[in-house]
């Protein structure tokens, strides 16, 4: 049975929580989740890796059960949860990793990338975007007019998101079978960013969101560049992220694998063993003979 570690770390005077199982000298995994989730989206996946590989799962600031500083206190920007993710990795001496992205994953895991290319041994992205492709203009279009301008009207539209229906909304539409996807989910992301003041924090990385499209052309570039391995396993239905944003990795990375599961946002809660399947044969195929990701 894999055990799994349930950590924190001072983080220039934050509390970050993260999950770790697996074996230290093994090639490291770092799951970076989505809104409005934590590493609680990882829970099934983490012992499903854990037997080969080093997995860390942190919670950003303001997320699950890391600190959750007002906006009088911390600037949240997704410039700024990178830098704190960078430097928990730092501490914990994880030098070289693969990286999981999904939802606001992917602008982190884009971030890390960047700031050191030699760091990131491969991609798994499960509807994390890099493209303009990606974008469903219906869920957007709300979240660019507060970007523009946010005023009372337009960070009004957007603080439905932060209610059970829409939360629930995100982990159902797009599965056959809603009643495979636990209940447990929706409820426990509710209650975090429920907390108060969380949903200021919220609101600012809403309107932060477009300086991850401000960064496509550097994404796109660092792609060409490494040709690093990366699979895209997407959930084809999400109302979020479409499929055509796994598609577009093909144009940077000819030899991307991607996958294209009958599923929603959160594949994991629909469709675990499939996509388990998946990364771990693609895991298997470009890891093995990589160094580990543990300093010495």
């Amino acid at each position: 049975m894999v055990e799994v570690r349930y950590r924190y770390q001072d983080v220039r005077g934050h509390q970050l929580f993260y999950r770790e199982a697996g074996p230290v000298d093994g090639p490291t995994i770092v799951l970076l989740h989505g809104f409005p989730t934590s590493s609680f989206m990882f829970r099934e996946l983490i012992p499903l890796l854990a037997d080969r590989y080093h997995v860390i799962a942190p919670d950003y600031l303001g997320f699950g059960l890391s600190d959750a500083p007002a906006v009088d206190e911390f600037e949240y920007t997704f410039d700024a949860l990178t830098e704190l993710t960078a430097e928990l990795l730092r501490q914990i001496g994880v030098t070289r990793y693969a990286i999981y992205v999904q939802d606001y994953g992917a602008p982190v895991g884009w971030r890390l990338a960047l700031r050191d290319p030699s760091a990131v041994s491969a991609v798994i992205s499960q509807n994390g975007n890099g493209y303009e492709a990606g974008f469903v203009p219906e869920f957007w279009s709300p979240i660019w007019a507060y970007g523009e301008d946010a005023d009372p009207e337009t960070g009004d539209a957007l603080r439905g998101a932060l209610g059970l229906d829409a939360i629930r909304r995100q982990y159902v539409h797009g599965v056959a079978d809603p009643s495979v996807v636990s209940p447990d989910t929706w409820h426990h992301d509710f209650a975090l960013v429920s907390r108060p003041g969380n949903d200021l924090v919220q609101l600012r990385l809403f309107r932060d969101y477009r300086t991850n499209r401000d960064l496509y052309p550097r994404l796109h570039e660092y792609l060409r560049a490494s040709q690093v391995p990366l699979l895209a396993i997407w959930g084809r239905n999400d109302e979020i992220f479409g499929p055509d944003g796994a598609r577009a990795f093909a144009a940077d990375l000819p030899d991307a694998e991607i996958e294209l599961l009958d599923g929603g946002h959160f594949l994991l809660e629909s469709h675990l063993d499939t996509a388990a399947g998946y990364i771990r044969g693609f895991l298997g195929r470009v890891l093995e003979r990589q160094p580990a990701g543990v300093a010495g």
